[in-house]
């Protein structure tokens, strides 16, 4: 679909819609956080919280999670694959995994209650209701996965109406999607069910000139979901939600000029296949209790290859072929807790309280197919029981007194085809010390002083020493203070906050080219580090015809004592690694008429280091997204477009010597984002 097309398009479509008509909207919507123990409107909840409805999902044709993620202060992600499936909250998180055992990340991913936190290429966004991203260590509610923050992803639920949704897209680049969801009562006022199944082809935005073919960056995913609730009594209510992902994408991004197009014979892939559910349960046993249970399983199997070369046999200066690491995990949770209803408040009717039990296995088996490497296989095999509590405390009307504890055991098993083994094993706990105090109805004042933690692993790298073949545990103290307010009758709502963290023993994965194509993978940590910024966001209905919205997150993220560089590279006082200074969001939404809505925002980052192993940084930058969206009867259109300027930016960096060319001297190589998309949705409901 060219340019010119769509543009004509959205010219026709403003021609033919009326100029004058009532409004659309009245109100702000209530976003509604499931994320914490209790769901709450995010406008009450005390931490720093940026939510994302289906809405803002349709406007911009996005079909992961990667394509909204810039409209969230302080949070960004890396590519290295074919979607960029590796988060970052305040500086913190992966980045990418090769040859390294499994590592505990620091942001956690969660979709309709099930942990896919290492399998990030699982965040499409078909029938998805909301995207809520908490930002600061959720250690209470989450544990070891949640030191900077969680992402958690809402499915649409059943619901006691007959529900339908076709959709169906076009976009550049041979892109095409087709999507359906259907749900109601199966047995009136007992049984409800929905199921969502979707489907999304590209070509991707790479052109190979070797193999003259445009397609080997390609997607092709499909999506399924199910979801049943019965309606067992009035007090009982019990949850399924399955879900099965086929992701067959295409890997092929590096190339020697940093463009987009490469000379590759052997392009990658990049697969998940992952079928997974989640069983709860709600009881309320009494006035006094209410019993909440979770049982979720989880298997993705994971296939990652490139063309190690980036190049063709016969290419002057060698031929080395492809890299390729398959791995298998499989998950199971077991949660059960204990909550306060009306009459069960202790302390003189003062405190609403929650107490629990949480068990984790995670079993990862990875084979590598590599000439760089002598460890061909491992399994790493952890388990994590916690016990967790928390106490809400009304000191008075206005000011609320919030102290959680969470106590967690980890333990793991590692072996690999070198005959290491290992079993580290340890005691855990983070937790959080905080004050809420309602100034007034409309403005919510919160304090808190938590504490995050993330458990150590296993350095599988066999040539290093003995004494760094394990890492140890980090964990983090972060004072937050914040303010949410509602204005104006509730059309004006903001939000700031402003955070202070010290990280101890901080992970740091180095990665050392060593030549040759080989690379030293290894976690190290480092003495001590500090995150500390602000974060605010603002939504304005300015009147019934025009909405104003804005986001802005400033960062400092900065080693103060990195006790172990091992390739002798001083970064003490630098920025962290994908720790931008600053990120932006203004965006505006006009409601022409009743049917036709326009939408446009400039969402940027400012330059960011790629690693902590070298100096090589992104550019600063900032694009431009736009939406016209049609809707008659139960049928709405949207013309939308990405990236409108057609700015090149970059989403992951390496530093190493791969081109013959110069004699393979260390160069900066840069995977680019997404290009200029547009493209057209159509979609029908009853």
């Amino acid at each position: 679909m060219k340019f010119k097309v769509l543009s004509s398009a959205i010219a026709a479509l403003i021609s033919t819609t009326p100029s004058v008509a009532e409004t659309t909207i009245t109100d702000l919507p209530a976003m509604v956080v499931s994320a914490d123990f209790r769901p709450n409107e995010a406008l009450n909840t005390p931490v720093s919280l940026t939510t994302i409805d289906s809405d803002i999902i349709d406007s911009r044709g996005a079909e992961h999670l990667e394509d909204i993620l810039n409209l969230a202060p302080n949070v960004n992600f890396a590519s290295g694959s074919s979607r960029g499936r590796y988060f970052q909250i305040r500086g913190m998180g992966l980045r990418s995994q090769f040859y390294e055992a499994p590592q505990n990340p620091s942001v956690g991913l969660i979709i309709d209650g099930i942990d896919f936190s290492r399998t990030g290429g699982a965040a499409t966004l078909f029938d998805v209701e909301q995207v809520e991203i908490l930002r600061g260590p959720q250690g209470t509610r989450f544990g070891t996965n949640a030191l900077a923050g969680v992402i958690s992803l809402q499915s649409k639920q059943a619901s006691d109406e007959l529900e339908i949704h076709v959709e169906t897209g076009i976009a550049e680049y041979n892109t095409r999607s087709l999507g359906l969801a259907i749900g109601g009562p199966l047995i009136e006022n007992k049984l409800l069910g929905r199921i969502a199944v979707h489907s999304h082809l590209s070509d991707g935005y790479i052109d190979n000139e070797f193999l003259g073919r445009d397609d080997t960056q390609n997607r092709d995913e499909i999506t399924a979901k199910g979801h049943l609730k019965w309606l067992v009594h009035d007090d009982l209510t019990l949850d399924l939600n399955l879900i099965h992902l086929n992701i067959d994408n295409g890997y092929d991004a590096f190339n020697f000029d940093n463009s987009r197009n490469t000379i590759t014979d052997e392009p990658g892939e990049d697969r998940l296949r992952t079928t997974a559910f989640a069983l709860k349960s709600d009881w309320r046993a009494s006035d006094a209790v209410q019993l909440q249970t979770a049982v979720t399983y989880s298997k993705a199997d994971t296939f990652y290859s490139y063309d190690a070369d980036w190049t063709y046999a016969g290419f002057p200066g060698g031929y080395i072929g492809a890299e390729a690491f398959e791995r298998d995990r499989e998950n199971y949770s077991f949660e059960i807790k204990a909550l306060s209803n009306e009459g069960g408040r202790i302390w003189g009717d003062s405190t609403d309280w929650v107490v629990g039990l949480y068990y984790l296995n995670q079993d990862e088996n990875t084979v590598i197919t590599s000439p760089y490497t002598n460890v061909e296989n491992n399994t790493y095999e952890t388990d994590n029981t916690a016990i967790f509590t928390q106490f809400d405390t009304h000191l008075t009307e206005k000011l609320t007194l919030i102290t959680g504890l969470r106590v967690e055991y980890f333990e793991a098993d590692y072996k690999d085809s070198n005959n290491l083994k290992l079993d580290p094993s340890e005691t855990l706990f983070g937790g959080k010390l905080g004050f809420n105090y309602q100034l007034t109805d409309a403005h919510l004042l919160y304090s808190s002083l938590s504490r995050g933690y993330k458990s150590g692993g296993v350095n599988n790298e066999d040539s290093l020493p003995t004494s760094k073949r394990e890492f140890d545990t980090e964990f983090m103290w972060s004072l937050e203070s914040g303010l949410k307010s509602s204005w104006l009758d509730g059309d004006l709502e903001t939000s700031i906050n402003l955070f202070y963290a010290i990280r101890k023993d901080a992970q740091v994965k180095s990665s050392i080219f060593a030549g040759g194509g080989t690379f030293i993978d290894s976690i190290n940590n480092a003495g001590k580090s500090r995150n500390y910024g602000l974060e605010t966001e603002a939504d304005w209905l300015v009147n019934e015809k025009w909405r104003v919205f804005a986001s802005l997150g400033l960062l400092k993220a900065d080693f103060r004592d990195y006790d172990n560089p091992p390739n002798n590279l001083d970064i003490e006082g630098r920025r962290q690694a994908h720790a931008p200074a600053y990120q932006f969001n203004l965006g505006t939404e006009v409601y022409i008429t009743p049917s036709l809505t326009f939408q446009t925002n400039i969402e940027g980052k400012d330059e960011f280091y790629f690693s902590d192993s070298h100096h090589e940084k992104s550019g600063s930058y900032a694009v431009v997204n736009a939406s016209m969206q049609y809707r008659t009867g139960d049928w709405k259109f949207t013309l939308w477009g990405r990236n409108l300027f057609d700015k090149e930016y970059e989403t992951r960096g390496y530093f190493f010597g791969n081109d013959p060319a110069i004699g393979y001297a260390d160069s900066k190589y840069v995977q680019l984002g997404e290009p200029r998309v547009l493209g057209l949705n159509m979609s029908w409901d009853y």
